[in-house]
């Protein structure tokens, strides 16, 4: 079983910068979901941003929401730099 979400923070780029159970922080991308089905409405910053982590996954305020293992296999390693800001390897 791979690592459950335990935080996230969405990004003005429509990502999502994941924190997992193992303490690896993750930067999954959003953008191709965009225009499907039910993920059209996340185009919508504010509701883009009501994401939160929810029972080792994600979940936005309407409704939306991811398997962790997807988030994990399809989300890129990042990094902090000096200036704690996320890059991706």
């Amino acid at each position: 079983m791979n690592p459950r979400v335990k935080d996230v923070k969405p990004s003005d780029n429509y990502t999502l910068i994941l924190t997992f159970t193992n303490n690896e922080v993750k930067i999954f991308d959003l953008k191709p979901y965009l225009d499907i089905g039910i993920f059209k409405e996340l185009r919508q910053k504010s509701k883009f941003n009501s994401v939160r982590p929810f029972f080792g996954s994600i979940k936005w305020q309407t409704g939306q929401d991811l398997c962790p293992d997807t988030l994990y296999m399809e989300s890129e390693a990042s990094v902090e730099d000096e200036n704690t800001q996320l890059v991706v390897d």
